[in-house]
């Protein structure tokens, strides 16, 4: 049960893949004594890092899905996320970030901001999120700090300020120096865990004064005590430091940056004490729900464990145990035998088992107050439910969810498989609402959708693994878009006579290009032309007929429909007809209308060595990539590029052999751009083909 809930830090680790997230944390969970021995991620001694729990990232050597866990420093309670860097397992930073407090952001010395460092920094602002950074790694060739520090600056727009500086680099980098304590901090012991304090070289006093003069002066900021003395030319404390940096910090203005290496165990303490004197504790934090009763007017939620219980269920995991539920509780007090209500569906529970999870070990609890960080289980909802006592009615907000720009047939060899494929399935899309599942009307297949080459690789080694399902997968399909170019009138009269009461229904109007992706229906019906009960059967008409265009039965998108004219018959006119008819209108204006299929871009980053820039050059060129940028980073050259999706199949593999594995990549989804003729061509002749076989 709660303590002083102003000792408590619920923060995230997000960074780019192999910038040291799961190393960081393993080194955290080392120091605090929540584990007794260090790991590594890739494993050496096959037993692999605490929070990578499942098999698949132990063999790989990432992370897959976000692991929580808690820990205590210095009288301070922290409940820790380790979250995943690969861009196809987006949603689980997303949904650790929805209910943290506070992050930090890793950065290698080396890669400095990278591709994905700025999606997470995206994510990070999303969620108002304050965040400090790390930059790891200190102890490898090319390290240099202060290339990253400005690289925050200029590419993610931070007011990036130095809390320390390293003490050599490279091979020689042996601890730091505390601009806050002006002392130098080197780490002892057969792990790194004394740490050793001492005066500040007199060879750096220099760069040392420089560079607490620039924290000071972007403290000063956030404090009119700290600009007093200042100008008194008082001797500045430790606390009233701290205070001003954290003020700014909280108010996302300030981004303190710790240094260090923590494969090398060397300044995870130092950004332990950060992160409890610097992010913040729940009080901190103002959290909105939306009244129900209320027009879905904002409400402001107290970090108070004694008002009525609000908390959201940010992820679900099927353990051993039956469905575990991860919970964030803004509000009240959660204990065994209360009453709680599920929001979406306004069903109503008990609270039963109660627990806090340390990766994939779990230890029960009495209680859980406003703050904390725990798992229910054997609880019937969804991720991103809302749970409260019944007397309130109140919702949070939910997470952003990209949709999926990729999928894949999946067929299982035998019966038994198949029962085992439904049961994955359904497993797999109320845990991870990026993956997604659907069965092909033509050709009843069932069709996996997600973010990623990598991201369905996963869940299909996961099938056959954990649920020991055999199953064959089809060639990945794209996600292709069709939309309309231009204006197209239509007058469509649906009529049917079979003898008895027939069907009549009339539509006018016109289809146009809409900017946003999704479709609009515009009623400007005047004089009651189309009596208003059928209204919406008409949007209905026209909604269906956006799931499958008529060009190449690719969804519809970008599609206003306006109505301005129709005719009914008093006895023939029904719901039916006006939604046949408004089927017929479309299908009428969409030839007229310019049809064209778009394509998924992906923004593509190659992180290569510098010799082989143009080999890397070429085959995105190959792939209709459009170069948008190159830069030399040290011995690195990044080259950022929009290349289709399409194009983007086995693209690693042909990397890696061009480059003598040394070249990196990670693609997320930019936007739809209008396909080639050629490309066009080649898939009308697919669908064309496709719609054979189904005949």
């Amino acid at each position: 049960m709660a303590k002083n809930i102003d000792r408590v830090r619920n923060i995230g680790i997000s960074a780019h893949i192999d910038s040291g997230k799961t190393t960081l944390t393993e080194r955290m969970l080392f120091y605090t004594k929540r584990i007794h021995a260090m790991h590594d991620v890739k494993g050496k001694d096959g037993i692999g890092a605490t929070m990578d729990s499942m098999e698949l990232e132990r063999e790989r050597g990432i992370t897959i899905a976000s692991a929580a866990t808690f820990c205590e420093w210095d009288g301070y309670e922290i409940n820790l996320i380790d979250t995943p860097g690969h861009v196809d397992f987006t949603v689980e930073v997303e949904r650790s970030l929805r209910v943290l407090d506070g992050a930090v952001l890793v950065l290698c010395s080396v890669g400095g901001v990278q591709s994905q460092s700025i999606t997470v920094d995206q994510q990070m602002k999303r969620y108002r999120v304050p965040r400090i950074a790390f930059i790891n790694k200190l102890d490898r060739s090319g390290a240099n700090p202060f290339r990253v520090i400005d690289q925050l600056r200029s590419k993610l727009g931070h007011n990036a300020v130095a809390m320390q500086i390293p003490l050599g680099l490279e091979s020689e980098f042996e601890g730091i120096i505390d601009l806050v304590g002006m002392k130098a901090i080197r780490f002892g012991g057969a792990n790194g865990e004394d740490m050793l304090v001492d005066d500040i070289p007199p060879d750096m006093m220099n760069e040392v004064s420089a560079r607490r003069e620039e924290l000071v002066e972007a403290a000063s900021l956030f404090s009119d005590e700290l600009t007093e003395a200042i100008l008194n030319e008082e001797h500045i404390s430790e606390d009233l430091l701290l205070a001003a940096i954290r003020a700014g910090t909280l108010q996302r203005e300030i981004t303190p940056v710790f240094m260090g290496s923590a494969y090398k165990n060397k300044g995870v303490q130092p950004l332990l004490n950060g992160i409890t004197a610097l992010l913040p504790g729940p009080r901190d934090i103002t959290t909105d729900a939306l009244d129900r009763d209320n027009a879905e007017a904002p409400v402001r939620l107290e970090s108070d464990p004694e008002k009525p219980v609000v908390a959201l269920a940010f992820k679900l995991e099927d353990g051993p145990y039956g469905q575990l539920t991860y919970i964030r509780v803004y509000q009240g007090t959660l204990a065994k035998g209360t009453t709680l209500m599920n929001v979406r569906t306004g069903k109503k529970f008990k609270v039963g088992r109660l627990v806090r999870m340390h990766a994939d070990q779990m230890e029960d609890i009495d209680g859980l107050s406003a703050g904390y960080i725990g798992a229910l289980f054997g609880i019937d909802c969804a991720s991103g439910d809302t749970f409260t006592s019944p007397e309130l009615n109140v919702s949070m907000t939910s997470m952003y969810v990209p949709n999926p720009v990729i999928s894949l047939s999946i067929t299982p060899k035998d019966s038994r498989s198949q029962v085992a494929l439904s049961k994955a399935l359904n497993r797999f899309t109320k845990e991870d609402p990026t993956f997604k599942t659907r069965v092909d009307e033509e050709t009843n297949e069932t069709i996996i959708e997600g973010m990623g080459e990598l991201h369905l690789e996963v869940y299909v080694e996961r099938m056959r693994r954990e649920y020991n399902a055999d199953v064959d997968t089809g060639t990945p399909r794209v996600a292709y878009r069709e939309t309309i170019t231009r204006r197209a009138d239509f007058n469509y009269t649906h009529r049917k006579q079979t003898g008895g009461a027939g069907q009549y229904g009339r539509v006018a109007g016109y289809l146009e290009p809409a900017h946003e992706d999704d479709f609009e229906f515009i009623n400007e019906i005047t004089g009651g032309a189309i009596p208003t009960q059928f209204i919406p059967a008409c949007e209905k008409g026209f909604h269906e007929c956006m799931k499958k265009g008529p060009k190449m039965e690719f969804p519809v998108t970008g599609v206003r429909v306006v109505i301005n004219d129709g005719q009914s018959h008093s006895v023939d006119s029904s719901e039916m007809a006006f939604q046949a008819a408004a089927r017929g209108a479309f299908r009428e204006a969409y030839v007229k209308a310019g049809p064209v299929i778009h394509e998924p871009i992906m923004k593509v980053v190659v992180e290569t060595p510098t010799e082989f820039q143009g080999a890397a050059m070429g085959l995105l060129n190959q792939r209709r990539g459009m170069i948008v940028g190159a830069q030399d980073e040290g011995v690195m050259c990044v080259i950022e590029a929009q290349v289709p999706l399409a194009e983007m199949f086995g693209f690693s593999t042909v990397l890696r052999s061009s480059t003598q594995g040394q070249a990196q990549f990670t693609m997320e989804f930019l936007h739809y751009r209008q396909v080639p003729q050629s490309i066009a061509e080649t898939l009308a002749t697919e669908a064309a083909k496709r719609k054979k076989a189904a005949v």
